[in-house]
Order: C-alpha cells, then sequence, then structure tokens
C-alpha cells in the first residue's frame, strides 16, 4: 500500500519551448527537471505541448511529427527511474480515439496516466480543433505516491465544462494545470479569476503553469500561480522570465495548503507592455534564426524607440542602424539619428536616397504629368527606404525592423 505524503514539494518549470524542436525542448524538461532534483522536488509540473511547442499547428498533421513527440515523452519517462522527481509534461498523442492535446505523467521510469483535452478552443488565436479530437471523457484524478492529482488542461478550466468539478467528486485533493495561456494587458487578473471561479466550485487548490516565450504573434508571458482552498494567492511566479520554482505544499486534514513558494512582483502595465515586446521580438529573431535586426532611424520618436527594444531585446551588438536622407530630411534629424545610435552604441549607417526616389520620379512623369505633387510622392521615399533594407536583409542575414507608423512601412 502507497503511503501517503504529507509533504509535497512541486516544481513549476515556466520554460520558452520552441515550436517544431523536440530534441530540443526535451533537453530543456532534462535540465529543469535535474535542476528541480537538486532542490528536493517530488514532482515537475511541465506547461501545455511542451515537448511539441505551443502551439504546433498543422506539425500536429505529421505522422512523423506525432511519432517523435511521442518517443520523446517515452524516452523522459524512463529517466525517472533514477528515483527523482515524477514528471508531468505536455505533448500531442494519437490514439484510437484520434490526435489529443495530452499530457503524460511518469514516475518511476514509466508513464503513469495519460490524460487528453476536453475543451478545445477555437476562437480568436486557437484553432485547435481543426488538428485535434478532443478527449472522449472527463478521466479521473491521477494516484501519485498517494496523492490524486487532477490534471487538466488549459482551457479545461476556462469554459463552462465542470472537468474540475467532476475531478473533485472523483477524489481529486490537488489540481495542476499546464497552459498556453497568451499575454494580452491585466491578462494576469483574468486568469486569477478564472482559477478563483474554479476553486469556488471545486474547492480544491489548483497550480496554473503558464507557458513562457514569443511564437509568431504571440507571446505567452508565464506568470504561473496557484490558488489554495481558501482562494487566496498562494504563490506568483515571475512574468516574462524563465524559472523552475519549488513550491511546498502541506496536508492539513482534508486539504493541501501552500506553505513555501515565490511571490514575485508582477510589472505595471506599460513595463509589461515594453517586456512583453521585448521578448516577442527576441524569440522571432532568434527561434527563426536571424543574426541580428537592421532599422531604418530617422532621427524621430518612433524609431528612436524601435531602436532602443530591439538593443534591450538583443543587444547593441545585434542592431544596425540606417540613417536613409533625403532632400527633406534635416541637418537636426541627422545629427539626432546619430546621437541615438552613439548612445545606444549600435552600428550607424548613413545611405542616402536621392538617387533611386528621383529615379522613381522620373520613370512616373509622363503618366503622372497633370496630377497634383501629395502623399503618393511623398510614399515613395518610404518605398525606397523600405528596398533598401530589404537588400541589406538579403545581403547580411538581417531581419527588418520598422516602426509602427504606416507612413514609413513598405508595402
Amino acid at each position: 500500500m502507497t503511503k501517503k505524503l504529507d509533504i509535497l514539494r512541486i516544481a513549476v518549470a515556466q520554460l520558452n519551448p520552441t515550436v517544431g524542436d523536440i530534441s530540443g525542448n526535451l533537453a530543456k524538461a532534462r535540465e529543469a527537471r535535474a535542476d528541480a532534483a537538486r532542490q528536493g522536488a517530488d514532482l515537475v509540473l511541465y506547461t501545455e505541448l511542451f515537448l511539441a511547442g505551443y502551439p504546433p499547428e498543422d506539425l500536429v498533421l505529421k505522422p512523423a511529427f506525432l511519432k517523435a513527440c511521442e518517443k520523446a515523452a517515452q524516452d523522459f519517462a524512463a529517466d525517472t527511474a533514477d528515483g527523482g522527481p515524477g514528471v508531468i509534461i505536455g505533448t500531442p498523442l494519437k490514439r484510437k480515439s484520434g490526435t489529443h492535446n495530452s499530457i503524460v505523467f511518469a514516475d518511476g521510469g514509466k508513464i503513469i496516466a495519460e490524460r487528453y483535452k476536453l475543451d478545445l478552443p477555437n476562437y480568436g488565436e486557437f484553432d485547435e480543433k481543426r488538428v485535434f479530437q478532443a478527449g472522449p471523457e472527463i478521466q479521473g484524478p491521477v494516484n501519485f505516491r498517494g496523492v490524486r492529482i487532477g490534471v487538466p488542461i488549459c482551457e479545461d478550466i476556462w469554459g463552462d465544462v465542470d472537468i474540475c468539478e467532476s475531478l473533485a467528486e472523483s477524489g481529486a485533493e490537488i489540481l495542476l494545470v499546464p497552459n498556453g495561456s497568451p499575454y494580452y494587458r491585466a491578462k494576469i487578473d483574468v486568469r486569477h479569476q478564472v482559477v478563483i471561479r474554479q476553486v469556488i466550485e471545486c474547492g480544491l487548490p489548483m497550480i496554473y503553469a503558464n507557458q513562457l516565450g514569443g511564437q509568431d504573434e504571440l507571446i505567452f508571458d508565464g506568470a504561473s500561480f496557484a490558488i489554495g482552498a481558501d482562494k487566496t494567492l498562494a504563490f506568483q511566479m515571475s512574468q516574462f522570465e524563465e524559472a523552475v520554482d519549488i513550491t511546498t505544499w502541506k496536508r492539513q486534514g482534508d486539504h493541501w495548503v501552500c506553505s513555501e513558494g515565490p511571490m514575485s512582483k508582477i510589472p505595471d502595465r506599460e513595463e509589461a507592455d515594453y517586456r512583453a515586446c521585448m521578448l516577442g521580438l527576441r524569440d522571432y529573431v532568434n527561434k527563426n534564426g536571424f543574426k541580428n535586426v537592421v532599422l531604418g532611424l530617422s532621427g524621430g520618436i518612433d524609431s528612436a524607440i524601435c531602436a532602443a527594444l530591439a538593443v534591450d531585446a538583443l543587444g547593441e551588438e545585434r542592431l544596425r542602424a540606417v540613417m536613409m536622407p533625403y532632400r527633406y530630411t534635416s541637418k537636426d534629424s541627422l545629427k539626432d539619428a546619430e546621437d541615438c545610435a552613439r548612445a545606444l552604441g549600435c552600428r550607424y549607417d548613413i545611405v542616402p536616397v536621392f538617387e533611386p526616389v528621383e529615379g522613381f520620379l522620373h520613370a512616373l512623369t509622363q503618366m503622372f504629368e497633370g496630377t497634383k505633387e501629395g502623399i503618393t510622392e511623398e510614399n515613395l521615399q518610404s518605398r525606397a527606404r523600405g528596398t533598401i533594407l530589404m537588400a541589406i536583409s538579403n545581403k547580411f542575414g538581417s531581419m527588418v525592423v520598422t516602426t509602427g507608423n504606416k507612413s514609413e512601412m513598405s508595402v
């Protein structure tokens, strides 16, 4: 008979996986487990579809990808034969009931349980119903070293399906939830309220482990946390930072109470927005294999902010700023751009655009004859600048970044 634990040390692995990099994600998971073992963890909770990276989208439709993910999950499960912490890790799994957004629960060198996501989101940035099938039924809690643990997956706690309440009714003592919840302003408050609502319904403490990192247009901010059965914040992990944090849970009568865990300060909204932009830019550049970035520096505030963001995200050595003056460019703009580049410590080049712009105007002289000069002619400047930046990108492997000023963006 398995002896019940009175103290459970759960490590939350808030990490930054890369979509499609199964071997890299497995290596990252192993490193986190080793770290958690050194800190005395009994169990490590990873985030949604961690081995595949989230969201994997059409990769899930490739049989070879699914087989590689399952092999990685089996290999990781085998690692737990060392007597160290068990693991809960997300991966896609193909079964007779369909291809599922799943977790594997491993301990003692083997997979002791699988659980499949029931409520598949199909709105906004999510289209999981296109590539996954919902789990066929609510599956009960997993017995881990004498503790009955429920594992709903992300949307399973956001929707109206009473999954958490069902887990409580079937004997769960604590709920551990892997998530892939993207950032938007004040999203942390929304997550807290979602979890509090579920805790009120089911009466169980809930640990919410959230992915970190940028993936295309999505930014995952981490900020993992737990709400206790008393509906108070049990712990709060950092936002926009990778972490493997140990949380200590003690059995008190019929309830588990968090006695130790991080209580990180969350940035205010302006800082959070800026750090989200940094994380998104850094991951887009690095995960897509760009060496550095190139930016048109005009001397204005918008491009100066963009340059500062690039330096904060990547370092001054990975930003190439280019001033592209035309006949309307003032001496003040030239000086401001140079001062900005010098202050940031990045490379600064000057590439005049007079000849290419005049060439376009000359080519269009006959067609534009008799029309009034206006925004069309002005926009030839930005399009010429865009062409030059793209040429630099093609030649040197830099990614072009630009401001949000639509008149300055090449199309």
